[in-house]
């Protein structure tokens, strides 16, 4: 049957107000998982000068975390099939909030790292729990829509909302407090967890796959450290070479494994599925050139155009509301009455639209003029694909593949950002490099040679990013051939609805 709620009245009766403050609790902490991606890209400058981090040592500040939190989050998902989704979703909460604690407190580069590392590893079982509670919550199709759509809300616009609060933190108090303020989050959100959430017991009969978790997260380490890596040594670096030939024989052992596995990690049947695959594959394209935006973007504004942390964080907020409006105002309302692909597919042609138009900065651009605009388009195209995507993806699975499923979800939007930071800073680095030797004619030009290099460099990186949402629209249109989900009848006993 497709009832899984525990004390809850079912989806004829109307909605039950606990139902709804239990959504409010899993809102915050996948809204804190997601902003910490990025609330502390603002900070960055601060916190390097302080601890005295290396140029190009301080992306690890961001990578630490997504990478930890991608590589480990098919695991989460299964312990949290293992151990039960509400008592894990609280692990998570607790774990995260000790280890934020720690990155605020740090003396030097390395505890930064680790503590960044730490809360990665705490958020792969916070995310995976909470998406699947939200799943097996809301099985009435009007309800999901809804369900979702703040969600898909929450899951695009989070990292944004980083960037504002980010900006006030480390304005009026001190970039630490960019970690310091998921603690009172995180225990507020316990408290409402052990209050309001209700989950059934674990899967007993699930097993952890230790021997795929390291395959797995070491092949993905190793390709995104050989992006990070490309910059400062060449794509033909021996290093370089035998970092991405290791990260690829690692994911291919990972898949062989899977094959041979007891209880497998990741199920190949999970992503077997067309539509489902193609939901994976459209979050992680997406990602890939969102994250680049953001932090090419921060660094625009305040190194090229001068804007202060908070002004910074501010000129985001229109590509917030953005997204919050194409995921609750377009898609939510769509989503019942058109398939999945016809939003996903304008979606991300609108964001590849709004990346050209980043394409034509310059050292002395109008924010008004030329950024906003394009802020705008590349919100209202997320919010259109992030929604269908969630719901998509994790519609139709077992009860006990409910947690791998959600962790798979997550797993393409954090490894994508990994991918995305490591990938297009690269890029845009070695352009701005090649830019600079080549208009460099004299010392007294150096300055206004540098700047414009620099922007040279974001504007190439952005060429890749349009291309790669591009791709994300084409994956979706050929791979997400599912139907609205309206064609389920009423009352059926399928609790997602689509497919």
């Amino acid at each position: 049957m497709s009832v899984t709620r525990t004390g809850e009245s079912s989806a004829d009766t109307g909605p039950d107000p606990r139902r709804w403050w239990g959504l409010v609790i899993i809102a915050l902490a996948q809204l804190m998982v997601v902003l910490d991606a990025t609330i502390v890209n603002i900070a960055l400058p601060s916190a390097q000068e302080d601890l005295g981090i290396s140029d190009g040592d301080r992306q690890w500040v961001i990578t630490a975390y997504t990478l930890a939190f991608g590589g480990l989050l098919l695991l989460g998902g299964r312990i949290a099939d293992l151990v039960g989704r509400k008592r894990t979703f609280v692990i998570g909460l607790i774990g995260f909030a000790v280890a934020s604690a720690l990155g605020g407190a740090a003396t030097g580069s390395g505890m930064l790292f680790g503590a960044r590392a730490l809360q990665g590893v705490f958020a792969a079982l916070l995310a995976p729990s909470a998406l699947s509670l939200l799943t097996t919550t809301f099985t009435d199709p009007k309800e999901r829509g809804k369900a979702f759509g703040i969600y898909g809300a929450l899951a695009g616009s989070g990292a944004a909302i980083g960037f504002i609060v980010g900006g006030l933190l480390t304005e009026y108090l001190d970039w630490r407090w960019c970690l310091y303020v998921n603690v009172p989050i995180a225990v507020i959100a316990v408290f409402g967890a052990l209050v309001l959430l209700h989950d059934r017991p674990g899967h007993t009969e699930v097993r952890l796959d230790v021997p795929g978790a390291v395959l797995g997260c070491g092949g993905l380490v190793a390709i995104v450290y050989g992006f990070s890596e490309a910059e400062p040594r060449g794509w033909t670096d021996p290093l370089v070479l035998g970092l991405f030939a290791g990260g690829i024989v690692l994911l291919t052992a990972f898949v062989w494994w899977q094959t041979k596995a007891r209880v497998p990690l990741l199920p190949l049947h999970i992503i077997k599925d067309r539509n489902r695959a193609g939901c994976f594959l459209t979050m992680g394209l997406a990602i890939i050139g969102m994250f680049g935006l953001f932090l090419f973007m921060t660094y625009y504004l305040q190194v090229i155009l001068g804007y202060s942390p908070l002004r910074t964080g501010l000129a985001f907020l229109p590509l917030t509301v953005a997204i919050i409006i194409g995921s609750t105002q377009i898609s939510a309302r769509l989503m019942n009455r058109v398939p999945p692909r016809m939003l996903m597919v304008p979606g991300m042609l609108l964001a590849s639209g709004g990346m050209v138009i980043l394409t034509q900065m310059t050292v002395d651009s109008s924010y008004t003029s030329e950024i906003l605009p394009a802020l705008l388009l590349m919100g209202l195209g997320m919010g259109l694909t992030f929604m269908p995507v969630f719901s998509t993806a994790t519609a139709g699975v077992a009860p006990h593949d409910a947690g791998v499923t959600s962790a798979t979800v997550n797993t393409s939007q954090q490894v994508g950002g990994s991918i995305g930071t490591a990938l297009l800073n690269t890029i845009a680095t070695t352009s701005s490099t090649a830019y600079v030797a080549a208009h460099l004619t004299g010392p007294a030009r150096r300055a206004q040679v540098t700047a414009e290099g620099t922007v040279h460099g974001y504007t190439v990186a952005i060429w890749w990013a349009a291309a790669i949402l591009l791709l994300a629209g084409l994956v979706a249109g050929l791979m997400v051939t599912t139907g609205p989900p309206r064609h389920a009848p009423a009352g059926a006993a399928v609790p997602e609805s689509v497919g």
